[in-house]
């Protein structure tokens, strides 16, 4: 049993969960995630771990309610428990040891990319991030970000930061011509346009990639997606990855799989809205 020690709303529908799990506190590494099984026959939700303190022996866990599975877990109250978290699980973040390397996170996808802006800041990397959000009250990590480097923000609605979407700062960023790579998460959409931008440029980008997982060893095959034409597997090979090589393609489609299950599934537990069920 793992007990949470915090709970904090981010954002609507985004909530931070700060769980003892002093194992993984001490040994995680950036990009690296954990498989969290809420309670007995519960569904098995990956999450990558946003933070951790080794010494109060926690790890963060922001988690989107976006579904049944995740609308159980957010509910969780601080002093509750859950049965068990597997990790940490997955590779470790590609980092830049030296130059200028540029985060973009879009949505709860900010909260993945602040462990890999902490290790970057570690190293001799100059950071620079882009989160975007569609309104102010969206807006998640910014503080945390801003310790660690320079932070443009972008809304689509204008309410903060930059009126729109986080591609046009990306843009005008690369043309400065001193980025050395990227680091993008967030909705595929998202980072696929990040790596048209940058592919033409030689800059390389890494993605962070979160399709259907189960079992988190490779074994069951739910994570395949095809990176140079070969396939791979996110959970034991990523879940980070050049995104020049990604078919983007192939995972949007493989992403909306479940989608129609979810939908129903929220429609009956009188989800207010259809829009509030998807990713």
């Amino acid at each position: 049993m793992h007990r949470i020690v915090a709970r904090q709303l981010l954002s609507r529908n985004v909530i931070r969960l700060d769980v003892l799990a002093p194992r993984i506190a001490h040994i995680r590494q950036p990009g690296q995630f954990v498989i969290v099984h809420r309670a007995e026959n519960a569904e098995r939700i990956p999450l990558t771990i946003a933070d951790a303190d080794p010494a109060a022996g926690t790890i963060a866990l922001v988690i989107q309610a976006v579904g049944h599975s995740t609308r159980e877990l957010v509910a969780l109250p601080a002093g509750g428990v859950i049965h068990d978290i597997a990790g940490p699980l997955g590779r470790e973040t590609e980092l830049l040891r030296q130059g200028h390397a540029l985060c973009v996170g879009g949505g709860v996808g900010t909260a993945v990319l602040h462990p890999i802006a902490q290790g970057l800041r570690r190293g001799q990397a100059r950071v620079t991030s882009v989160i975007g959000s569609r309104s102010r009250e969206q807006v998640i990590f910014e503080a945390e970000l801003r310790r660690l480097g320079a932070v443009v923000v972008c809304t689509e609605d204008g309410s903060q930061g930059r009126r729109g979407l986080v591609t046009v700062a990306v843009r005008e960023l690369l043309a400065a011509g001193d980025v050395d790579m990227v680091y993008a998460v967030g909705p595929v959409p998202m980072m696929h346009a990040i790596v048209q931008l940058t592919k033409p440029l030689g800059v390389r980008t890494i993605v962070s990639l979160n399709p259907v997982m189960i079992d988190g060893t490779g074994m069951c095959g739910g994570c395949r997606i095809s990176l140079g034409g070969e396939t791979r597997f996110v959970c034991v090979d990523g879940p980070e990855f050049d995104g020049d090589q990604v078919d983007f393609d192939e995972l949007k489609d493989r992403l909306s799989t479940y989608q129609e299950f979810e939908q129903l599934e929220c429609l009956h537990e009188a989800c207010p809205t259809t829009r509030d069920c998807h990713e």
